[in-house]
């Protein structure tokens, strides 16, 4: 028998039907719903007098448009407030389960799934948002979808698709103390840039993939999108099993027993063959910071903001000189000497306990500074939000000068009221660096969460392990 990728064995195991022009339709066990990208479709339906193929199939939240702030007064823009009362809707009509704006299950939607252990191994995922790679690091094939696309898994439970080529990412080493799956994610897309994984799903392996938790390899998935792959994949193992056990949408009981079994088959045949492959030591790994405007153009926070002279071909050159310029940065210049205006903690990449815990142990006992003009945390959903209460995290972050907030993508992007003021400079634990993405004129440099709260401690990028 052929050995097998686990993207294989996805990609077999929901094969409806393969033409000759390489167009397949697959099936799509499980459908994640939001409100930016769903009321077209269910418009869609409503005007087919169609209804959902199977609507416990779909999960519906909504992250995008809500405020993190007192939500008694509800939304106060316009169009984020029908944006969202659209998707309530819209789910009351077709029947579809959501956790509404006042559910304390309410959060982003690629912490929910999870969290909810709706995201199960085995399973295709899709959602109305190229974040939706987060959840192939339960062993999925999970990738997003435009609003096309999802009006037509509503009605049909499938997708026109076609299979993409293998590529895996092994990360080996024993990451140094303090650096994570943030600064692996980073290394990696500086490693083989945006486009690297165009055309392929990035299967991550090796021992420090391995050895993460089940939120840091969602961190790896999460950003595979950034590296030009449409999915992420990890091999699934007992630390997936023990993640998933016991949550509200898990199978319970003996079934439980029965789904462990298939899911820990959801691996790569030792003897599969990928069609491109890297390697990545990561034990002398430093902290990762972006200095342009997009993933790729990243460097160590003890580097320097490199010069578009050295770039290693004429395009990048371009590119770096049009990012210098955008980002108001000058090259030599030390990152660790760059001042910054606000810090944001959170969204679908950072926004889960493990994170939080990690910001919270670099600003116990410190004080925010003082050109810093904000600081948010944001919890990645409300279950997160009540664990870190309750583990008196928000304290530590309300003391320390941070401001606490509801659930929600927040400042990850400008849909909402936390965004930023033209020119200003933000460190952001969020997965792009675009122009304009947290705000008209903004400028964004991504990093870790410990490196997020060390920003806003000492009022410029600093390594926390040096505070």
């Amino acid at each position: 028998m052929t050995e097998k990728t686990l993207y294989d064995k996805l990609w077999d195991q929901h094969l409806v039907r393969e033409s000759d022009d390489g167009t397949a339709l697959i099936y799509i066990d499980l459908q994640l719903v939001h409100e930016v990208t769903s009321a077209q479709a269910f418009a869609g339906l409503r005007d087919a007098a169609r209804g959902p193929r199977r609507k416990a199939a779909n999960l519906a939240v909504a992250d995008h448009n809500v405020p993190t702030t007192d939500r008694r007064a509800g939304i106060g823009d316009p169009i984020a407030r029908l944006q969202v009362e659209t998707l309530d809707r819209n789910c009351k009509e077709f029947g579809i389960t959501e956790f509404s704006m006042s559910d304390p299950r309410q959060g982003i939607v690629h912490v929910v799934g999870p969290e909810q252990g709706a995201s199960q191994p085995g399973m295709t995922i899709v959602c109305g948002d190229s974040h939706t790679a987060t959840h192939g690091a339960l062993g999925a094939l999970a990738f997003g979808i435009g609003t096309s696309e999802v009006e037509h898994a509503l009605a049909t439970q499938c997708l026109v698709a076609r299979k993409m080529k293998n590529m895996r990412i092994n990360l080996n080493g024993t990451l140094p103390d303090g650096i994570v799956a943030k600064d692996m994610i980073l290394a990696v897309i500086g490693l083989i840039g945006t486009s690297g994984g165009t055309g392929y799903a990035i299967e991550f392996a090796g021992t420090a993939v391995s050895s993460a938790s089940m939120e840091a390899r969602m961190t790896l998935c999460n950003m595979a999108i950034e590296a030009g792959a449409r999915s992420g994949l990890v091999g699934v193992d007992e630390a997936t099993v023990n993640y998933l056990e016991n949550r509200p949408y898990t199978p319970q009981g003996e079934l439980f027993d029965r789904a462990k079994a298939f899911w820990l088959q959801m691996v790569s045949d030792s003897g599969a063959v990928f069609d491109k492959e890297y390697d990545l030591d990561v034990s002398a790994l430093r902290p990762q910071v972006t200095w342009g405007t997009s993933p790729e153009m990243v460097v160590s926070v003890d580097d320097v903001v490199p010069d578009p002279a050295d770039a290693p071909d004429q395009t990048r050159q371009g590119d770096w000189a049009r990012a210098l310029g955008y980002m108001d940065l000058t090259p030599g210049t030390r990152i660790d000497a760059i001042g910054l205006d606000k810090v944001f903690i959170g969204a679908c990449t950072n926004g889960r306990i493990e994170d939080l815990r990690a910001a919270a142990e670099v600003a116990s006992g410190r004080k925010v500074a003082g050109n810093i003009r904000q600081a948010l945390v944001v919890p990645g959903s409300g279950l997160v939000k009540q664990q870190a209460e309750e583990e008196g995290l928000d304290r530590i972050f309300s003391e320390a000068g941070f401001e606490w907030r509801e659930p929600g993508c927040s400042m990850c992007l400008a849909m909402n009221a936390d965004r930023l003021e033209p020119g200003e400079r933000c460190a952001a634990t969020s997965n792009r660096n675009f122009e304009g993405r947290q705000g008209y004129g903004s400028r964004t440099h991504l990093v870790s969460p410990a490196m997020a709260a060390a920003a806003a401690i000492a009022g410029r990028f600093a390594d926390p392990k040096r505070l």
